[in-house]
């Protein structure tokens, strides 16, 4: 029995890092973080997993806002100098963020004042961001050679610091996958290969308990059988 549950834990964690992976989008689009600005002590960005989801951290002492797609551009999301972070649910940004391409259904009666939502006390957020990933569903136009690395675009995601405007700002970039890392088909086969072989060496274990049963792993929770009492003749 504890063969077969040391399998099945195996087998769950080798089948859910792949499927993990895959849902980081292409292992090819490469995003990062090229600066901010104004440049503030304590406002750090970075892009999760190189992809669609960006994370701020403001520990500088100063208000930040994150703008979102419209024209001219309204608040997203705060990160106050005392650690609040909030989104405001008057945002298109707020629902087109829920998925990758941005097709979630906005509401149409969405007010002009910013409607904030409290997230936590963290001085973290993180968000998915559409500028900072490919949107389409085909090939960008200027990608000609998927073995050379290529940029793709720049991109920028608007944000004020205590009063200031400035951006984020970052690029796109294809990376051939000999130089970003092992491919998915590679990591699928691996796990593949390992849970074969665990699979294995339980069937030989259990046909080993089978020829042997005093000594297998169905019998390792059994309690020991009672002992004889012996009774000498006097």
């Amino acid at each position: 029995m504890r063969t077969l549950t040391a399998v099945a834990a195996v087998v769950a964690l080798l089948l859910g890092a792949p499927v993990a992976l895959a849902h980081q989008g292409n292992p090819n689009y490469r995003s990062l973080v090229t600066s901010v600005t104004p440049a503030t002590k304590g406002v750090d960005v970075s892009v999760l997993n190189f992809d669609d989801r960006l994370l701020m951290h403001n520990t500088s002492g100063q208000d930040v806002t994150i703008y979102d797609y419209a024209d001219p551009p309204k608040p997203y999301a705060q990160l106050l100098k005392d650690g609040t972070v909030q989104v405001n649910t008057n945002s298109e940004a707020y629902y087109l963020n829920e998925d990758r391409l941005g097709e979630t259904s906005v509401p149409t009666n969405l007010g002009a004042e910013p409607k904030w939502k409290q997230l936590s006390k963290s001085s973290r957020f993180e968000w998915h961001d559409h500028r900072a990933h490919w949107m389409g569903k085909s090939d960008p136009p200027n990608l000609k050679d998927k073995d050379v690395k290529t940029k793709i675009d720049d991109w920028t995601v608007p944000i004020e610091v205590a009063g200031s405007k400035g951006t984020i700002a970052g690029t796109l970039t294809w990376v051939p996958l000999d130089e970003g890392g092992l491919p998915l088909a590679a990591i699928f086969a691996f796990a593949a290969l390992l849970i074969v072989l665990s699979l294995a060496v339980f069937v030989i274990r259990r046909r080993r308990n089978a020829d042997d049963p005093g000594d297998g792993d169905g019998d390792d929770d059994a309690p020991p059988p009672p002992k004889k009492e012996v009774v000498e003749a006097w």
